[in-house]
């Protein structure tokens, strides 16, 4: 699958977001290795603390699908500047893998693409300091 068509099922499924109290909708389409395509869109809570971001979404379908093997995800919004995952999502993709590539585009069609290492820095470094303390 191209970029092109990874950010593309990210816009379409963006369509289906619930998001009545921010109107900031959010689609993430996930790439695995075995070239899958996983989708989501976020699904906000009137207690924004138990909101589920688009990334986090797609995270979920991939994995409830034996998938884990993560090597793209495409994040779209409407907004002026393509937006990168939050905190939390990027700390999601890096407990599957810290290299991923993050392609974030807009709806008029500007994207950045960075590898989730330079959004997170040290994340393996963590998870794998982590792992050495069990």
């Amino acid at each position: 699958m191209s970029e092109t068509e990874l950010i593309e099922a990210a816009r379409d499924v963006r369509k289906h977001a619930h998001a009545p109290y921010s109107k900031f909708a959010v689609g993430a389409a996930i790439l695995t290795k075995s070239g899958k395509t996983f989708v989501g869109c976020n699904v906000e809570n009137v207690s924004f603390r138990i909101t589920l971001c688009a990334e986090q979404a797609a995270v979920a379908a991939a994995v409830a699908n034996g998938e884990t093997d993560f090597v793209a995800v495409a994040v779209v919004t409407d907004s002026k500047e393509p937006v990168m995952p939050c905190g939390a999502c990027r700390q999601v993709l890096a407990e599957f893998n810290p290299a991923v590539r993050v392609i974030s585009a807009n709806l008029e069609g500007r994207t950045e693409t960075h590898s989730l290492s330079e959004l997170l820095p040290r994340a393996l470094q963590g998870i794998l300091e982590s792992l050495r303390h069990e």
